[in-house]
Formats: structure tokens, sequence, C-alpha cells
């Protein structure tokens, strides 16, 4: 299905968007102060998966106060939360996507940069996203078709890909991709080689942020998560950007919940093109002389 079809699904529903978006803002508002708090406290952090994410009591706490929440007020709505998985509900239309600590890493080892992330989903297509950060207390939210805002307004800059000087960009890799991944090591040879700056945040949705607002160039998803997706997505949508795999196809943004792995790109209109050349290059590109076996891309 093309992003086309998806905007034009029907729209009819007994679901108030303002309630909805009011809702997801108070939540993660509340998340975010719980988050801020407890930074200078001792914090529990442990390994999660084989893939090396971890997560903290923050985590945990966080979420649960924004499940309540939400909870409270959307009864039949199903959740899908970044630790406690699927939290199945009678209505299967809705769905709430909740990332309550976008960034554990960082908190984990002191770093104060996280997000916290909350989209709602019908039939699958988010329509409306929140994106909280904790430490500036900043809030950015996006309704579909609405268009995106945040503290200084519309979201929507257009602003021209750099003109004599190469671009940033931001890259981001599934917690599964391992060290010796052939096509991860490739693209961020070729992205970080063509780049001004390559960055990984560890918070995926403040890179959705930063692209929205222009403060980057374009943004490179391999094998991301499901949970990182929607309010980024729609917030991206929203200002006026576009969203492609990397063959080039418009992305279809509708989010599976049995976590099926995305491979994305984002940039201005004018820019994707050149953003997709430069991940059709890292497909021709082995990269040796790193520890253990030299590996190319299959």
């Amino acid at each position: 299905m093309r992003t086309s079809e998806l905007i034009a699904l029907p729209q009819a529903s007994a679901l108030s968007e303002t309630k909805a978006l009011a809702v997801a803002t108070a939540a993660a508002t509340e998340a975010g102060a719980l988050i801020r708090s407890g930074l200078d406290t001792a914090r529990t952090v442990r390994v999660k998966d084989a893939g090396g994410d971890v997560v903290t009591d923050l985590d945990l706490r966080a979420e649960r106060l924004i499940v309540d929440r939400l909870r409270a007020v959307f009864p039949s709505h199903r959740i899908l939360a970044e630790e406690s998985g699927l939290l199945d509900a009678l209505d299967e239309d809705w769905c709430w996507i909740v990332d309550p600590l976008d960034g554990t890493n960082n908190i984990a080892i002191g770093i104060p940069v996280c997000t916290v992330g909350i989209a709602l989903c019908r039939r699958g297509v988010p329509v409306l996203g929140v994106v909280h950060e904790p430490i500036t207390q900043r809030t950015w939210s996006a309704v579909r078709g609405a268009g995106a805002t945040g503290p200084d307004g519309p979201m929507w800059r257009p602003t021209p890909w750099p003109a004599g000087r190469s671009p940033v960009l931001a890259w981001l890799q599934g917690y599964p991709v391992g060290r010796d991944d052939a096509t991860a090591r490739a693209l961020r040879l070729v992205l970080e080689t063509s780049s001004r700056r390559l960055i990984q945040l560890w918070s995926p949705l403040l890179c959705w942020i930063m692209l929205c607002r222009g403060d980057i160039d374009g943004f490179v998803g391999y094998r991301a998560g499901v949970v990182d997706l929607p309010a980024g997505t729609l917030m991206a949508r929203e200002s006026g950007l576009h969203i492609t795999d990397f063959d080039g196809v418009p992305l279809d943004d509708r989010i599976d919940v049995t976590g099926a792995e995305v491979n994305f790109l984002a940039a201005r209109p004018d820019a994707i093109a050149d953003l997709a050349l430069l991940v059709k290059t890292a497909a021709e590109v082995t990269v040796t002389g790193l520890p253990g076996q030299p590996v190319g891309r299959p």
C-alpha cells in the first residue's frame, strides 16, 4: 500500500483527535517530569536482550505511568509499549505506540539525551504523535492532515539541500544489528565519508525532530524497530518531508505490531534522491581491514 492510499483511509470515528492529543501530551509531559526528577538518583540498569539493549527503572516507571493514563481514558484501545509489548484490548482498530524513554543507553551512562514518544494508530496508520524532551521540557506534536507543531510554532521550514557543503545526516540501526553486519558497515562508511557529520544520538525520536526543524539534512534507518517510527514518521510527513525505503519507494507507514524491522530514508523532497544515491553506492562497497573476517554486502 502506498502512502497516498494510507492518507485516504476513512477518518470518520467516534474518537476525538483533540481529546486523544491532549491525553497523550499530558502523559508524555508527566512521564518526562518523572524521568527528569530521576536523573540525579541511583538507577537500576539491566541488559534486556542478546543485542545488548538495556532497560532502567526509569523506563519501567515512565511506561507504567503512560499506560495507566491511556488506559484510564481509552480502555478499549490496544497499546504496544517498548517494555511491556502488546497489551491487547477489545478495539483492534486503535493502537497506541509508546516509547517511554527513547535514549535509555544515554541515560544509563550519564548522558542526558532522551525523549518520550507516544503515537496513536488507526488500523496501523499513525494519526497523531507526541514527542517530549524531558530535559528541556519541550514538546512537539502532529496530527495527520493537520500539520506538526512545536514550541516555536509550525514545524514546516522548507530549506534547500545545503549548497557548497556536505550534508549533516543522522543514522539509526536496530539493536539486533551486529558489529559484523556487512550492510551496516558499508552504509556507515559511505554516509560518514559523504557527509559533514554523521550523528547517532541513540534517541531516534530526537533525530526526527532535528530533521523536521531543519537542524540536520537527512536521516537513514537500517532495520529500525517499530516503536521508534510512528510518532517520528508522522511528524516528518506533516513537516513536508519525504520518507522512502532504500529503493526509493515511498515508505508504507502502516505499523506492523508484530515487530517487523524497517529500512528508511528521510529528507526534504529535493534531497531524497541524493540520499537514495548514497545508499545505492553503499551496496557496491566492501569493508575490509576491520577486526574479524573481512565482510562485504552479500
